[in-house]
């Protein structure tokens, strides 16, 4: 379907560029599960002389002669069996045409380097000596991230230097929800935007003719659903102390920002916390962030979980389990109740993502940098700056029907007299980003995004 390769045409046209090259391509593509890295490349061999291998864990032996067993099969060709990597392709590379590209994909390469270690020095023998002097397009898939960058791509991997190309494929831009659901509204879209992100397989199991809360009780408080137990999976696939990880990450959920309160809230020993922290930064679960006009230093670093699908499933799952199994429509209304809350970060990211294609006078700016800030108790939803331009945008998000923009604004205005940048030599430029605004006079130099304006500027 169409619907999976939304947003993707970079990563296509990447694909597509190596694949008309002159020279022999070697391409490592990875990324979380579900994001949607198999669903790519398969749109990528559409049609092109390929062979499509998915890895399994079992001895290597047994994938090397099973990977010659498949190359058989799709070319019906006849090639000896062998447990030898080397010998199978050589033999393979003998019965293509040499004129065309041919593209062989691995799909969880991860699993044979857990199986078999060697299997990297392997590949690099394979690619120095056989090859290289080909014109073979070989791609590696992975969705065990801190694998593919720990052991296939840094400086001490026996591959490194070895790929031609690399691509890292994120969860999809909040804009591009409305292709997946196109019959929901925009505050919908954001809803599902704060409940799982860009994720595509996520995005499928919603349902547009359901309301939004209709789609939770099916998805995430529904046993037989994947987006019930999916946060264990991916944890369990890439970490051993699964418990310890799922308590930091609802520590910061709850409010926890800094490595002390985390530890302390998460019950974890204040000297390991660094080594978690990092660990889950590595991963993409979590982000740490400084406030957008200082200079980064540690001291200055907030914590938050940017997963949408943990966030939302650490606040209404994790805590929840032994209700979900007694009374799912408790469970829902308190959801319902709180959702609100919920929603203001959710928003607040929301608009960040989106704020180059709103109508605000820093939009355009090619420079422009976009983040939160903070100094001591103060704290700004979103400032963004144009060092070339000398300007800076400072706005508050607001997850409410009847924002009160007079209000906001004049405290915008307080906070825009503490924020320390460029000093008198700047622009300063004002927005308020809420569902909807009280009726009545608004301030005439402070740019006010309704839903409705949002949704005009986004096309959605």
């Amino acid at each position: 379907m169409i619907l999976k390769f939304i947003d993707r045409e970079q990563e296509l046209d990447a694909l597509e560029a190596a694949y008309r090259s002159t020279r022999p391509e070697f391409f490592l593509i990875y990324g979380r599960r579900r994001i949607g890295k198999t669903e790519l490349v398969k749109r990528f061999v559409e049609g092109k002389p390929h062979l499509y291998f998915m890895a399994m864990e079992q001895p290597i032996e047994q994938e090397i002669e099973r990977l010659s067993e498949r190359f058989s099969e799709k070319l019906d060709v006849h090639i000896e069996r062998s447990k030898d990597i080397d010998k199978v392709f050589k033999q393979m590379l003998s019965k293509l045409d040499p004129k065309k590209k041919f593209i062989i994909v691995i799909d969880e390469f991860p699993f044979w380097i857990k199986k078999h270690r060697p299997i990297l020095s392997e590949f690099q023998h394979l690619w120095d000596e056989r090859l290289s002097g080909s014109n073979l397009f070989l791609i590696l898939l992975g969705s065990s991230v801190s694998m593919m960058e720990d052991e296939v791509l840094s400086y001490n991997s026996p591959l490194y230097g070895r790929r031609t190309g690399q691509l890292k494929i994120e969860p999809m831009g909040p804009a591009q929800l409305k292709g997946f659901l196109p019959s929901y509204d925009l505050e919908d879209l954001i809803k599902v935007y704060g409940a799982v992100g860009g994720v595509p397989f996520y995005l499928k199991e919603f349902d547009d003719r359901k309301d939004f809360l209709e789609n939770i009780k099916g998805t995430f408080l529904n046993k037989s659903n994947i987006l019930y137990e999916e946060a264990e999976i991916l944890l369990r696939e890439e970490l051993r102390e699964v418990t310890v990880y799922f308590n930091i990450m609802k520590a910061i959920t709850d409010g926890a920002t800094r490595p002390g309160e985390i530890a302390d809230k998460a019950y974890v020993n204040i000297t390991n916390i660094s080594k978690y922290l990092s660990t889950l930064t590595t991963l993409g679960f979590i982000t740490k962030e400084s406030a957008i006009t200082e200079p980064p230093k540690m001291k200055n670093y907030l914590y938050k979980v940017s997963d949408s699908y943990f966030r939302f499933w650490l606040r209404y799952v994790y805590p929840h389990k032994e209700d979900i199994e007694e009374d799912i429509d408790g469970v829902l209304r308190r959801l319902a109740d709180d959702l609100p809350a919920f929603m203001g970060q959710v928003f607040e990211d929301y608009c960040k993502r989106v704020l180059r294609s709103l109508e605000t006078p820093l939009s355009k700016a090619p420079d422009l940098k976009v983040g939160r800030w903070w100094f001591g108790e103060e704290e700004i939803d979103i400032v963004a700056i144009s060092e070339r331009r000398k300007a800076i945008l400072i706005a508050e998000c607001k997850w409410d029907d009847e924002a009160d923009a007079l209000r906001i604004a004049k405290d915008l205005k307080r906070k825009a007299q503490i924020v320390r940048w460029n000093g008198k030599d700047r622009t300063v430029h004002y927005a308020i980003f809420a569902r909807g605004f009280r009726k009545g006079p608004a301030p005439d130099d402070v740019e006010l995004f309704d839903l409705k304006r949002i949704r005009k500027c986004l096309k959605v």
